[in-house]
This record gives structure tokens, sequence and C-alpha cells, in this order.
């Protein structure tokens, strides 16, 4: 999409900007913890430009050799984002351990203070703006380039304030201390980042996405589907693929076992907000399922209905048919 495109650029160029302006501002003070920024804010660079990359990629059509489309390397991208702010984090605390017991000199703090609160609210600003975008379009490369962002406006602004208390205390080594619990921060977020990206690149169910499509499948049930079981709810990029087994009555014949899988495939894309593709595996009815079955004037009924089993994760997902009340 353009606006991915474009607000990933605009997310390039504001890093590399303001890298430059938070490395001006260590030169001026030498202090470890404006250096924890600007280091950081060579990640965002490098981060954002990989970034750039994933985004193209992700918007190239399916081909022979990618079916199911590119989307899935927004994972990659994430994955990398969050092990680069690792690296940042571990490359900071290194430095500001070693500081801590053997000093460092500063000055010119308020400078530099002035410095980092700008690019601190030009990255709170840029980071929220990605965040919308990708929440829009359903991209985890802007949502996590847009949160990286934030963290590095958190960051800014405790160093603002760190700073200040050091220029009115004097105690210097607050510099290294200052650094040192930056450092930890990045590290986790870090974490978090790379964690959410793995459990994508192995496929791990998107628990989240399985409810929503549960509510929707509940809230327009129709009694001709008996049960629906063993769904399962992947997202590749801005797409979104889910299959499932539907149980049916078992004598429908070919055309309206079609309709019915198609009138789920199009509710469900009607109802979700991107692209949807289904792949839905019909099962035939057993007489077991009769107690739950609201199939009226059914032919073939081995027994009375008496009450309908509510569609939810604990059954949904499992992969069998809804025996048990």
């Amino acid at each position: 999409m353009k606006s991915n495109k474009r607000a990933i650029l605009i997310s390039l160029c504001t890093s590399i900007l303001l890298m430059l302006a938070k490395f001006v501002a260590f030169f001026i003070t030498n202090s470890n913890a404006i250096l924890t920024d600007a280091v950081e804010s060579i990640v965002n660079v490098l981060a954002s430009g990989f970034a750039f990359y994933s985004i193209y990629l992700a918007t190239l059509p399916k081909d022979e050799n990618h079916p199911y489309g590119h989307g899935k390397v927004e994972f990659f991208s994430a994955f990398v984002e969050g092990v680069l702010i690792g690296i940042a984090g571990i490359v900071i605390l290194v430095k500001s351990v070693y500081s801590l017991f053997y000093g460092n000199e500063v000055s010119d703090l308020y400078d530099g203070a002035i410095i980092i609160a700008v690019t601190g609210v030009i990255n709170l600003v840029v980071g929220l703006y990605l965040i919308k975008t990708g929440k829009t379009n359903k991209s985890l490369t802007l949502e996590a380039d847009g949160k990286h962002l934030l963290t590095d406006a958190v960051s800014s602004a405790g160093l603002v304030i760190g700073i200040i208390i050091i220029q009115l205390t004097q105690i210097l080594w607050l510099d290294s201390l200052i650094s040192i619990l930056l450092g930890i921060y990045i590290i986790f977020n870090g974490y978090k980042l790379t964690r959410k990206s793995v459990g994508g690149l192995m496929d791990e169910s998107n628990i989240e996405l399985v409810e929503e499509v549960i509510d929707i499948l509940q809230e327009n049930r129709q009694s001709s589907w008996i049960d629906v079981h063993n769904l399962r709810a992947q997202q590749y990029g801005a797409d979104l693929h889910i299959d499932c087994h539907v149980t049916l009555p078992y004598y429908f014949d070919l055309n309206a076992v079609h309709y019915e899988i198609s009138s789920i495939d199009k509710m469900i894309n009607q109802a979700v907000s991107r692209q949807t593709e289904l792949f839905i595996h019909a099962d035939p009815c057993l007489p077991a399922c009769c107690n739950y079955c609201k199939m009226d004037n059914c032919p073939v009924r081995a027994e009375e209905f008496r009450g309908e089993i509510k569609w939810t994760m604990e059954n949904v997902t499992k992969n069998q048919k809804h025996f048990e009340r």
C-alpha cells in the first residue's frame, strides 16, 4: 500500500535526522546517558531501512513460489528490529557499567537536554502516526517501528529528567546509572518485539483473530451450520488465513454444501477489516449431533433438539464435533 510506504519513508528520514541530532548532543555533553539514546537511534535507522524493504516485499502479489503472498516477511522484519534493539541495549549496559566504576566527565547538560527533548517529541508524533497507520492497514512492520519510536520517546523523556537532576545535584555518577536503567528498558522492549515476531514465524495461532472470527460466526450462525471445529487463523502481512471444519447435514448435495461454505466465506470477508482467505472442510453430521442441531423439518432426525451449544474458544478450536454439552 502507498500509505504504508509513505509512512515508513517518513520514519526513515526522521530517524536519520534525529540520530545526527543526538550525536551532536553527545559530542557537546560527553554524557553516557545521551550516548545511550544516540546508539539506539542507529538501530532506528537500520530498522526503518529494513522495514521499508519489508513493506515493499509484503505488497508484492502472490506467485508460484509464494502462494500465500510475501506478507510473512513483516514478522522477519520485526524480529530483526527486536534483535537490533536488544544488541543496542547490551552495548549501552556494558559502557554504562564501565563508566559507573571508572567515572565519566560531562558538560553543557542543559544544551543536550534541549536537543534530546525535541527529538523525543518528534519520535512521539511519528511513532503514534506509524502505529495508527499500521493498525489501519494491518501492518506488523509499521506497528513494530512505531512502538520502537515510542520506546525511544519514553527513554528520551526519562533521560531529560535525569539530566536535569544531574545538573541540579551535580551527582555525576547518576549519568551512568540512568544509562543503565534505560539500557535495561531497551533490552526488555527488544525481547517483547522478538517474542511476538518469532510467534508469527512459527505460525503461532493468533488468539485475538480466532476470538474475533468465532464471535462473528456465533452472531450470524445458521441452522444448517451444525457446528464449527478445528478453527485456526494466521496473519500473513495484511492478509488473514483461516481454516476450519463445518458440520452440515449429510444429505445436502454438492450445490447446497458449496452455497453454505460460500456464505461463510462472504460473511467473514464482510465482517473483518482485512482480506481473508478461507479453507473450509465440510463434515457430514452424525446421529450424535441431533441433540444440538436446529435444522427444521429434518428428514433424518434421530434425537430431539435439546439446546444450542454456544461456539467458544473451548469447542471451536478443538478437532472434534461438539458431541457433549
